[in-house]
């Protein structure tokens, strides 16, 4: 009976899901989240961006969860502990670098804490421009270049002169994250790395691509990570809305919710889908589970 469904962890992704468009986490999902794990139950964000990317955005909300982060490249105890890692070879980097060569396109090597490009001091600052101009289409050049979201973006990145500085330094390669307004370029890019060897290709938005280690998808990762602390898939509900949640929805977890803004893999993937991200729908699918009102999140 979907009424006796023993929810026990909820995994949740970031952007699109528990960030509304203005890219923060309201005050509903937050008590949200609050009345769930006052319930005892455990809360993960699982989200493509870097643990710095992430915590930008938690810092100060009184919020204690676990992280899978980087798409599942790297997982953290509350305590923001390393647990888990998964990098992509740089052998396998330096292969998706030449492949993509030929594209006009901004590629960004992401590491465990900063984001590294290749170009002049001036290209690197225009690149962090057009990033925040190409996710955040409201704001005007002006207010991109004065926001304090420009300096924390520009502050994350490091120029990149050869890809053998990663390896001399030691420094591990979570993801590789390119973006464009050329739809049709990044589709080819896609079809170009689809069936490679060691990696995996999805995206957050229609606008970006993000190129991962095989084994760092979310939802391996997650149930590795649920089972290693003591929960059975059947106990997870996560949430998501874009196609690098497609492996965390499309698995057996108890309770798999797509947002009402989310693609259409991902809301055919699911089991349930729940209110936009605009409507605070993390709030209503949380609420609804402890309710145990499943029928008001069906399709």
């Amino acid at each position: 009976m979907e009424s006796e469904k023993m929810i026990k962890v909820i995994a949740c992704d970031m952007d699109g899901t528990l960030l509304g468009t203005d890219h923060k986490i309201s005050e509903t999902n937050l008590k949200a989240i609050h009345r769930a794990q006052e319930a005892g139950i455990r809360f993960m964000i699982a989200t493509g961006r870097n643990f710095q990317g992430a915590i930008e955005e938690l810092e100060g909300l009184e919020l204690t969860c676990d992280y899978l982060v980087g798409s599942g490249a790297e997982v953290r105890t509350p305590d923001r502990q390393v647990i888990q890692r998964c990098a992509i070879p740089m052998e396998l980097c330096r292969q998706v670098y030449q492949a993509l060569e030929e594209f006009p396109v901004s590629i960004i090597f992401c590491s465990d804490k900063y984001d590294y490009r290749f170009g002049t001091p001036e290209e690197i600052e225009e690149g962090c421009f057009q990033q925040i101009q190409l996710f955040h289409l409201n704001m005007s050049r002006e207010e991109i270049l004065a926001s304090d979201l420009y300096q924390r973006v520009k502050a994350n990145n490091r120029r990149l002169l050869d890809l053998g500085e990663l390896e001399e330094k030691g420094i591990p390669i979570y993801k590789i994250f390119l973006f464009s307004d050329d739809i049709p370029m990044l589709q080819e890019i896609n079809r170009r790395l689809e069936g490679r060897e060691g990696i995996a290709v999805s995206s957050s938005f229609i606008t970006n691509v993000e190129i991962t280690a095989a084994e760092a998808q979310k939802g391996p990762v997650l149930k590795q990570y649920i089972e290693r602390l003591g929960y059975s898939m059947d106990e997870v509900m996560v949430l998501g809305d874009s196609l690098n949640d497609y492996s965390m929805l499309s698995m057996d977890f108890g309770a798999t919710v797509a947002m009402e803004n989310g693609v259409p893999e991902i809301k055919a993937a699911a089991k349930y889908v729940t209110k936009s991200n605009r409507e605070d729908g993390v709030a209503y699918a949380i609420d609804r589970m402890l309710e145990g009102d499943w029928e008001a999140l069906s399709p």
